[in-house]
């Protein structure tokens, strides 16, 4: 059984819809809810071409949306400067190659990524039996790559810089996967942590569809190293975010999300980690997997 920690409707990020799609939470900032994931869209409205940047590529099935909003949000014909992956599983890179060589942009990971992206190797795979859900059962079916970007791949700058995103840093946070990406901007302590930690029981089918508030772990099926998990949820935590937007469920924001994440950085164990899992027993690190 998932142990929950729950949120309440005033810790939702305040959002707005400005009638392209997305949800707007800043000036600059909007994610898309694509069934069961999300994508991230930075760039001020009405911004044209090359000025804004997208995080994350959702499903196989979601370049008509992705396409949609961009042209409503930034423009007609208006190709984003970037694409930032946060990490390179199947829900996050569905669209990538064809958004990519559709808007000739380059994609930049992490290099401990590196391998899932370029066609060498594919991630481990998953644990069904972590409890929670019919999603977990169903995880062995998920693709598990590897995908080929060929040269539209780019390593992220090694000084942190995001590409396209002044302001923002890039912070490693590995344990869902080797290369994991989260995003970081001080200046109003925006976080975009990709599955690194999320808000919804993302192991069941009916909290996926609902979307009740929650703070959790990353994904219990796919995510191979928990001591690595654990670190980098510490990490986040640390920086005392004002608001999240996650790979999956809502964005949440304020006192009320800060004390949930702190109490799963502080009890992570109980809160994220499944009593039974292959991952707990052997990690599969970026050396072994």
């Amino acid at each position: 059984m998932t142990v929950q920690i729950r949120l309440s409707e005033i810790d939702h990020a305040r959002r707005e819809d400005h009638g392209d799609g997305a949800w707007s939470i800043a000036p600059d900032l909007g994610y898309l809810r694509l069934a069961i994931v999300n994508v991230v869209f930075f760039g001020a409205p009405r911004s044209g071409d090359r000025n804004w940047v997208l995080i994350d590529t959702g499903l196989p099935t979601s370049r008509s949306s992705i396409l949609a909003v961009a042209e409503k949000r930034f423009g007609t014909n208006a190709r984003p400067a970037a694409v930032i992956l946060t990490h390179g599983h199947f829900d996050h890179v569905g669209t990538v190659l064809d958004l990519a060589n559709r808007w000739e942009v380059p994609v930049f990971a992490h290099r401990l990524e590196r391998p899932y992206l370029d066609g060498t190797e594919c991630y481990p795979a998953p644990d069904p039996w972590v409890g929670g859900g019919l999603m977990a059962l169903l995880s062995p079916l998920f693709p598990r790559g590897p995908i080929d970007l060929g040269n539209r791949l780019e390593l992220l700058p090694s000084d942190g810089s995001v590409p396209g995103m002044p302001g923002w840093q890039w912070l490693h946070t590995p344990g869902h996967a080797p290369g994991h990406i989260s995003l970081w901007r001080e200046e109003d302590r925006s976080l975009i942590v990709g599955d690194a930690f999320i808000t919804t029981g993302q192991e069941s089918v009916y909290e996926v569809a609902v979307q009740d508030l929650e703070m959790h772990g990353p994904p219990r099926y796919f995510t191979p190293d928990w001591d690595a998990a654990e670190r980098s949820v510490k990490r986040l935590a640390a920086l005392n975010p004002q608001m999240v937007i996650t790979g999956h469920g809502a964005a949440a924001a304020g006192v009320g999300m800060r004390k949930a994440l702190d109490s799963l950085a502080e009890r992570f164990t109980v809160f994220a980690v499944p009593p039974k899992s292959k991952f707990v027993r052997e990690p599969a690190m970026a050396a072994n997997s």
